[in-house]
């Protein structure tokens, strides 16, 4: 359970990254004037303001969506993980004292 919760703080932590790149990119466009480019696969191809502006904000709206999903699964995982971490200290305690 342990590296499922460490696993997942990863993913959002990389998530919430890619958010703030977003975000950095959304601004950047909105001070352009000049013509707007997007990459797919290995060639670049010219597309309007306003649709590359729509692209990055569904991006940054799935991956939020996603940071939400993660966040919530990190707080099922953590007393379920904190419940595990107790009854091994208190089967610990009880095996040295029985000795």
């Amino acid at each position: 359970m342990q590296p499922q919760l460490q696993f997942s703080m990863s993913q959002r932590q990389q998530l919430s990254m890619q958010i703030e790149e977003l975000k950095l990119a959304e601004t950047e466009l909105g001070k352009s004037e000049k013509g707007v480019y997007r990459i797919i696969g290995p060639i670049l191809i010219e597309t309007s303001k306003t649709e590359a502006t729509a692209d990055l904000k569904e991006k940054r709206d799935l991956f939020e969506m996603r940071v939400g999903v993660l966040a919530k699964q990190e707080e099922k995982l953590r007393p379920k993980l904190d419940e595990l971490r107790a009854k091994l200290e208190k089967a610990l305690r009880e095996n040295r004292v029985s000795k």
